[in-house]
């Protein structure tokens, strides 16, 4: 069998599989191509990829070679053989023209951010440990941008009290980026519309700000669902108190296949005070504010609004590691001992995140 790991876009640093990675493929015996400079922006070379067992070859034989390729992002259907098997992060609600366009060509897709919120699935669960690396990056980058110091400072000069930090979304990001802003100091409260992740935030050093009469989420694997317009209309007021006395907020809440819902509206950007920031880590499907564009950081009447759904690639290598663990974890399903390919759609992992297959 024959693998292909593709390079990204310009805007994506990330790569499908480290070398030590490649390196698990062919000790099976499978022939992994690499395509020229794949992975040189997550510090990985192609006389890396070469020392433990790959090829190096154009983009175009990679294509036309494999059986099995890695994208990261979805490519051009055009691009791609009849009968290819592609895994990667493909948002299929968001893509679902190309989606179509792959199955017309009875191409198998795998899109990983479908992978079950289950226990056995999370070794292969790539948006938790993306997320993770985004919750992260969210804070330091905030910490940057911020005009002012983030922990307590007593000095000769006169006392610096610490910032005070917004999340809303206790998910993997959420969580993640209590613990880092804490770390450095910051003072924390929560949002969040499932209150079984008050005892994590608390446990963090976060304070959770409950809001009465949430929707149940416990079977939505982990994710947010739609809620009431009367708990919205409570949320946005208990949110509008918060954001006011705030000095950064993090946004991270989305909902699977639908636009993210605005829980920052213009008033309450308004009444924020010159120099804070927000994070909105939900750009890419909309954004938490009202003013949020994707990939663009905003200045919105002295508030710093950054958008940027895919802060991950800002960590290439260590982002490209935890990927690839997840891939490899997943080809477990899909892979023989002999490196073959044997694709078992009882299987509720398989099922669950293929989203085109041959016919």
């Amino acid at each position: 069998m024959i693998v292909s790991i593709l390079k990204e876009s310009s805007t994506e640093k990330r790569v499908s599989l480290l070398p030590e990675q490649v390196e698990v493929l062919t000790e099976k015996n499978i022939k992994v191509l690499v395509e020229h400079n794949a992975g040189l922006n997550a510090f990985a070379t192609d006389e890396d990829y070469v020392q433990k067992g790959a090829e190096i070859v154009s983009r175009e034989e990679a294509l036309l070679k494999a059986s099995l390729i890695f994208s990261i992002h979805p490519i051009p259907s055009g691009d791609i053989k009849e009968g290819t098997i592609l895994a990667g992060v493909f948002q299929p609600l968001f893509n679902a023209e190309w989606v179509q366009q792959c199955q017309s060509k009875s191409i198998t897709l795998f899109s990983l951010d479908a992978i079950p919120r289950t226990t056995r699935a999370q070794s292969m669960d790539v948006l938790s440990s993306q997320a993770n690396i985004a919750g992260y990056k969210a804070v330091l980058l905030a910490a940057q941008l911020y005009p002012r110091y983030f922990p307590m400072f007593m000095t000769a000069a006169g006392s610096i009290p610490p910032a005070k930090m917004l999340i809303i979304g206790a998910g993997v990001a959420g969580l993640q980026a209590i613990a880092t802003a804490r770390r450095l100091g910051a003072v924390v409260e929560v949002f969040d519309t499932r209150p079984a992740v008050k005892e994590e935030v608390m446990s963090l050093g976060g304070k959770f700000v409950e809001v009465d009469g949430a929707a149940d989420a416990s079977k939505a694997g982990g994710y947010a669902v739609e809620q009431t317009e009367e708990y919205k209309r409570r949320q946005q007021e208990l949110i509008a108190n918060s954001i006011q006395k705030a000095d950064v907020v993090i946004t991270t809440a989305q909902i699977p296949g639908k636009k993210a819902p605005v829980l920052i509206t213009e008033d309450m950007l308004d009444k924020m005070r010159t120099g804070s920031v927000i994070i909105d880590l939900a750009a890419a499907t909309g954004g938490n504010t009202a003013v949020t564009k994707n990939e663009e950081t905003i200045l919105h009447k002295g508030v710093i609004i950054v958008g940027n759904s895919n802060l991950a690639s800002t960590m290439p290598f260590d982002a490209s590691k935890l990927y690839g663990k997840n891939l490899l974890n997943f080809l477990q399903l899909v892979l023989t001992p002999e490196g073959e390919i044997a694709l078992n759609f009882e299987d509720d992992i398989v099922n669950a995140t293929c989203i085109s297959k041959k016919q």
